[in-house]
């Protein structure tokens, strides 16, 4: 095995099964030897940059005296261009050379060596090639852990129906346990595992858009993703498990609605704002998430509001304060009128968003749920009418019973109706949300807002677990202006 690569040699002389490690250390003339055909190394010593290219891939790990081999950790959707950074830190465990299939792998190699192994045409197939350089600090800044695709199989126990928590508009998201993860995670964690359909609309870019914006952040009322996987035809995303699922499963439900009584339901309200205040203004970047829902706050173990999926969201530069797109995204019922009739998106898009989720929590019901009274209405026009007549409290959910501070609910449904006005500057920002949440500000009377109606053209896809609400490719709208 040895022969071909004149750089390795065994780790003990008589002992061919701790496999090989490198002649040389590591100085300034390494180079890379190109392999092709090749099942990449065990992932363990991984890691992933889903938006360097692998020019820059090189370059890193070349200055980078730890880092023993990278390879491209997926293709683009008509399978050419390398379009993500896999980097290798420590031994190079299980790679081997295929016959058929297989990707290419780049091997470090010292620049004497290198010349050697470059003048063999047919090298001999590699098995279990360990290659011992190890710095845990030359990866600290890959921020995510790289697991396989067998790891995360066992971890789901092969995707079980059994450990399905839901099935979203991009695939189905897993309960599973790292048993064996090298370090990377604690043992025995419980994960939750989204597994990106391959049908699904979410494709690679989504796909990074994801992993790059929230490996960036870090905030307690934003889901921690925790790992990823890019193997073969599979994206799969690993967050920590949330033991409450989403928000739209306990509020929507009247059994499991009853568990939040007021204090919980301000609980999250704020916990939520403060969560977009930080995507707005508090990180180093400004994103705008664009699908704020229900289903996308997940609650971990104590209530604890957390955003998710972030596939949609958009970063913001500079002194950027809107921008415009043909391609619009999201949840209608959600969507403010800009954006859904125009493409138009800002920070007030999540404004807009968040206020739909606000007057959600208070009265329990969808804003695109049907009234059998009145099949026009939504919540936002009921919440309107009985706002302007003075009967604001008859929004409530029933299930909260009576027990609540009147004149604090009072305040913020009127908050809520200021975050969904028909105009973009007329809604405040978080910033000021928040303020206006928790504190004793004289708060402004609200306009009438546009009402957002939705009707089916087709047959109904839900693009959440559960919620009833409809991808924009399903529905047509219609605004209905204030007199």
């Amino acid at each position: 095995m040895l022969d071909a690569f004149q750089g390795l040699s065994q780790t003990k002389a008589l002992d061919r099964s701790q496999g090989c490690v490198r002649k040389r250390v590591c100085d300034n003339g390494d180079g890379f030897l190109r392999l092709s055909k090749i099942k990449i190394p065990d992932a363990s010593n991984a890691r992933v940059n889903m938006s360097m290219s692998i020019r820059d891939c090189e370059g890193e790990c070349r200055k980078n005296c730890s880092c023993t081999g990278y390879a491209n950790g997926g293709r683009n959707g008509d399978g050419f261009g390398l379009i993500s950074c896999l980097m290798w830190f420590g031994d190079l465990v299980d790679i081997r050379e295929y016959m058929d299939g297989g990707q290419e792998f780049f091997l470090r190699v010292d620049a004497v060596e290198l010349g050697y192994v470059q003048t063999k045409r047919h090298p001999k197939p590699l098995f279990n090639l360990p290659v011992s350089d190890t710095n845990e600090e030359a990866s600290a800044n890959f921020e995510l852990p790289s697991l396989e695709l067998d790891a995360v199989m066992v971890a789901t126990e092969n995707f079980s129906p059994a450990n399905k928590l839901g099935t979203g508009g991009f695939g189905s998201v897993y309960k599973g346990r790292i048993a064996i993860f090298q370090g990377k995670l604690p043992d025995g964690r419980e994960v939750a595992v989204k597994r990106l359909s391959k049908n699904s609309g979410q494709g690679m870019t989504e796909f990074k858009n994801e992993v790059t914006v929230i490996a960036k952040l870090q905030h307690r009322n934003l889901v921690q993703i925790v790992g990823c996987c890019v193997e073969k035809e599979e994206k799969i995303l690993i967050y920590e498990y949330m033991p409450n699922k989403s928000l739209d499963f306990l509020l929507f439900d009247r059994t499991r609605s009853v568990s939040l009584d007021w204090g919980m339901r301000h609980y999250i309200i704020l916990g939520i704002a403060r969560g977009v205040l930080y995507l707005h203004q508090d990180s180093r970047l400004r994103i705008i998430h664009r699908d704020l829902k229900a289903s996308n706050i997940l609650l971990d173990a104590e209530l604890n509001p957390k955003i998710s999926d972030f596939g949609m969201a958009k970063i913001f530069g500079g002194n950027q304060t809107q921008a415009n797109t043909t391609r619009v995204v999201g949840t209608y019922g959600y969507m403010p009128p800009e954006y859904a009739l125009d493409g138009l998106f800002s920070i007030k898009s999540d404004v807009f968003s968040f206020g739909v989720l606000l007057l959600e929590i208070i009265s329990g019901k969808k804003n695109s749920g049907y009234y059998r009274e009145d099949p026009s209405m939504n919540l936002i026009k009921q919440a309107w009418e009985l706002w302007r007549e003075g009967r604001a409290l008859e929004l409530v959910d029933p299930s909260m019973g009576s027990s609540y501070p009147i004149k604090e609910v009072t305040k913020f449904i009127q908050v809520g109706i200021l975050c969904v006005q028909e105009n973009a500057k007329d809604r405040p920002t978080m910033s000021t949300v928040i303020l206006m949440l928790d504190s004793e500000m004289t708060i402004p009377n609200p306009k009438q807002p546009a009402f957002v109606f939705i009707s089916r053209t087709n047959s109904p896809r839900t693009s959440t677990t559960g919620t009833g609400s409809h991808s924009v490719s399903e529905m047509s709208t219609t605004i209905i202006e204030g007199r």
